[in-house]
């Protein structure tokens, strides 16, 4: 983890941790790096993850739930306190397939926090990260009427 603030690393573990998650746990999600307003997120290469049997790249359908569960984390490390949210948009631009035998790793960055939506930013590789499989820009709903949630749960 790349930020050293006290509350960050505090709360990091209850929000870096993608075990709650059945999809994320089927997927095989990995946390790279969590710092403040930003999360980077890998899936690895699996058979059972190929898209395409003759291609043998990953299926569109894991980049779209890496990108959606990456840019979540960027904005629960971007909030003051572990609050539910919810993904209102999700717009993706696929330029490439990635590369057959490969995974994936996704970097996403929340650049802005209203009362009630959050605003981000994401970006999915696999060997490079200036040759993007996909782009992201996404809007989440923060519930700000929920009670804040402990770290410790």
């Amino acid at each position: 983890m790349t930020d050293s603030s006290a509350e960050t690393q505090m709360r990091a573990p209850a929000i870096g941790r993608l075990d709650w998650s059945p999809h994320s746990r089927a997927l095989g999600f990995e946390i790279l790096d969590v710092a403040k307003g930003t999360a980077t997120l890998k899936v690895a290469f699996r058979d059972d993850l190929i898209g395409d049997p003759q291609a043998g790249v990953i299926a569109g359908g894991v980049v779209t739930a890496l990108l959606d569960h990456v840019c979540g984390h960027a904005v629960m490390m971007g909030l003051d306190s572990l609050t539910p949210i919810a993904t209102l948009d999700l717009r993706i631009d696929y330029m490439r397939a990635a590369l057959p035998g490969h995974g994936v790793i996704a970097k996403a960055d929340c650049y802005k926090v209203t009362r009630s939506i959050a605003f981000v930013r994401a970006s999915a590789w696999d060997l490079d990260p200036n040759d993007p499989v996909a782009t992201a820009q996404a809007a989440f709903m923060i519930n700000s009427h929920a009670e804040p949630k402990s770290s410790a749960s």
